[in-house]
């Protein structure tokens, strides 16, 4: 008769399965790989199945195992909701708390938000993971995410807090000199472009409007970079023209170091928004986040 397995047990499976590596689970889990791979063989004894298929380089559910982690998944949800449930009864918000965001989008949280929080909230660990593909946060396991608004899931409850944001073409004046002005987003064919890859690979196109016109760039240039700071960088070292962030901009326009181009085609967007599931009981920690958002965005 196979013996029932225990809950450390299940949510370890789940974790390898999520993470798709013995090694990440393990660091997660907070235990050694050799702990780890043993604890499995012990759950696959008591249920008399074998759940994962294992190699030197990697590791993947049986046809057995992808049954179980699809029916672990939402008890284990529902588990950490309830005890969630628990912990908001405590007078002091306390826990880890994970969030995914953008580059851009962290160094705002980390000049404006952050310090605030972590100062009254010393009980709360935060983990900001930045990145720049925009990912499923409930798959992979963050209380919420931090993006544009243009870029939040549909699905998701979106909290904004920075307003609007903007993008906008710079140069260095030494890049400009000589060549004539440019009236049109279609004159940035004729000149040398940073252009920024997304990490799906693919090319960035520049978008641009204005009075209800509406016109997206495919431009051309040498360079092509994947991080909006060093384009801003190469636009300054005059290198080409960029279409980066206003925030990353700003500091090289107040030394002089860039100048806007076609600064009337570069209109606000709607800013940052943090997101969450909302089939979710949000945890005490993501409340007092959100709440210190909007403290923030208040003063």
């Amino acid at each position: 008769m196979n013996q029932q397995p225990d809950l450390i047990s299940l949510k370890a499976f789940a974790t390898i399965v999520a993470q798709a590596s013995f090694r990440k689970a393990a660091d997660e889990l907070g235990m050694s790989p050799s702990t780890l791979s043993h604890m499995m063989r012990t759950l696959e004894d008591k249920m008399g199945v074998r759940l994962l298929h294992r190699t030197t380089r990697s590791v993947s559910p049986t046809e057995a195992g992808h049954a179980l982690y699809a029916s672990l998944t939402p008890v284990l949800r529902d588990l950490a909701n309830a005890l969630a449930t628990v912990e908001d009864f405590r007078q002091q918000p306390r826990g880890n708390l994970r969030i995914n965001t953008s580059e851009i989008a962290a160094r705002y949280l980390l000049h404006h938000v952050i310090p605030r929080f972590l100062s009254q909230y010393p009980d709360i660990s935060l983990d900001l993971v930045t990145e720049g593909r925009l990912i499923d946060i409930v798959s992979e396991q963050f209380d919420a995410g931090v993006r544009l608004a243009e870029d939040v899931p549909q699905d998701m409850i979106a909290v904004p807090f920075d307003g609007t944001a903007r993008f906008v073409t710079v140069a260095a004046p030494g890049y400009l000199q000589g060549k004539a002005p440019l009236r049109t987003p279609d004159d940035l064919l004729h000149h040398a472009c940073v252009r920024f890859r997304l990490p799906s690979g693919k090319l960035y196109r520049w978008e641009f409007a204005r009075h209800g016109q509406e016109i997206t760039i495919a431009p051309q240039g040498a360079l092509m970079l994947d991080h909006t700071e060093l384009m801003t960088e190469a636009a300054a070292e005059g290198l080409g023209i960029a279409y980066v962030p206003w925030a990353a901009a700003q500091p090289y326009l107040q030394r002089g170091e860039l100048t806007l181009v076609l600064e009337e085609w570069c209109p606000e967007i709607p800013g940052l928004c943090l997101y969450y599931p909302g089939h979710r009981h949000i945890p005490a920690a993501l409340r007092a986040f959100i709440g210190m958002l909007r403290q923030c965005e208040g003063r």
